[in-house]
C-alpha cells in the first residue's frame, strides 16, 4: 500500500478511497493495530483516507435486500463492521453504498427490496452518525440493479431516512440513464450530495471519451462544493498509473478553462 500510496500523491491527488476487500478477505476482521498501520501509511505519504467504496465483495453471500431474514441481517452487520473501520481510517469518511448484486431484487419485487434495503439503512445510521461516518445511496442504471436507480430516488430515501448520517452522490458514469442534464440534477439535489466519482459514460477514466466534465465542474465550484471529486474507472486496460496520471491532468486542464 505504501509504494500505491505514494505514487498517487506523485501524480497531485491528495485522497484515497478504499475499498475494503483489497485489505482483507474479511475486512471486519481487520485488528486494531491493522487499521492503526493502514491509516499512519496513507496520512505518512501525504494522503487523507477518504472513506470505503465497493462495501460487499467479500466476503462472499452477502445480500442486503434477500427475502432470507438471517442472511439480510448478517449482511447489514457487515455494513455496521464497515461502518467501524470507516470511522477508523478516516475521519468524516464516506462509504459509497453501490454494490449492485448485493442490494437487487432476488425472489421479491423491486419494491420490496427497495423496502428492506431503506430500512436496513435506517437501521444502521445512528451508529454511522455516532462515529462520524456519512453513507451514501448511490443511484445505479437499470441495467446495473433495479433498486434505485435514480438522483431522485436517492434524494427520496435520504428525505425518509432522515438522518444526517445517510446521504447521496453523483457518478457520472451511472448518471448515464438519467434524463435531465447532469449538471441540472447536481443543482438539484446538490444540498444532499456528499461525494462525487468521475469516470466516462463507458466506465473509463475521464477524458478517453467525450463527457463533458467541464459543466459538471463548472456547477459544482459555482455552487461552491467543498467534498472530495474521486476518480472511479472500471476498464483497467491503459494500466493504473496512465489512468491516474491521464484523468488528473485531463481534470486539471478542464479546471483551468473553467478559471480562464
Amino acid at each position: 500500500m505504501r509504494d500505491v500510496c505514494r505514487n498517487v500523491r506523485a501524480i497531485g491527488y491528495t485522497g484515497i478511497e478504499i475499498a475494503p476487500f483489497t485489505l482483507a478477505e474479511n475486512p471486519s476482521g481487520l485488528s486494531a493495530a491493522a487499521r492503526r498501520e493502514t491509516r499512519d501509511t496513507i496520512e505518512s505519504e501525504g494522503l487523507i483516507c477518504v472513506g470505503l467504496h465497493w462495501l460487499m465483495v467479500s466476503p462472499a453471500g452477502l445480500h442486503v435486500t434477500t427475502p432470507d431474514a438471517s442472511l439480510r441481517e448478517r449482511s447489514w452487520q457487515h455494513i455496521r463492521h464497515l461502518i467501524d473501520l470507516c470511522a477508523d481510517l478516516a475521519d468524516n469518511g464516506i462509504m459509497v453504498f453501490g454494490s449492485p448484486k448485493q442490494r437487487s431484487s432476488h425472489g421479491i419485487s423491486a419494491g420490496e427490496a427497495t423496502r428492506h434495503y431503506i430500512d436496513g439503512l435506517a437501521g444502521v445510521a445512528p451508529q454511522a452518525e455516532s462515529r462520524g461516518v456519512t453513507i451514501l445511496v448511490e443511484a445505479l442504471p437499470p441495467s446495473q440493479s433495479d433498486v434505485v436507480n435514480t438522483l431522485a430516488e436517492a434524494a427520496a430515501i435520504v428525505h425518509e431516512i432522515g438522518s444526517p448520517a445517510i446521504r447521496t452522490m453523483f457518478d457520472t458514469h451511472n448518471a448515464v440513464d438519467e434524463t435531465d442534464p447532469h449538471p441540472a440534477l447536481i443543482e438539484r439535489y446538490f444540498d444532499l450530495i456528499r461525494h462525487v466519482h468521475i469516470n466516462e459514460l463507458d466506465g473509463r477514466h475521464p477524458g478517453a471519451a467525450d463527457y463533458d466534465f467541464r459543466s459538471v465542474l463548472d456547477v459544482l465550484r459555482r455552487l461552491n462544493y467543498r467534498y472530495w471529486v474521486s476518480l472511479e474507472a472500471f476498464d483497467f486496460t491503459p494500466g493504473a498509473e496512465t489512468i491516474a496520471t491521464d484523468s488528473f491532468r485531463f481534470i486539471e486542464k478542464e479546471i483551468a478553462q473553467l478559471a480562464a
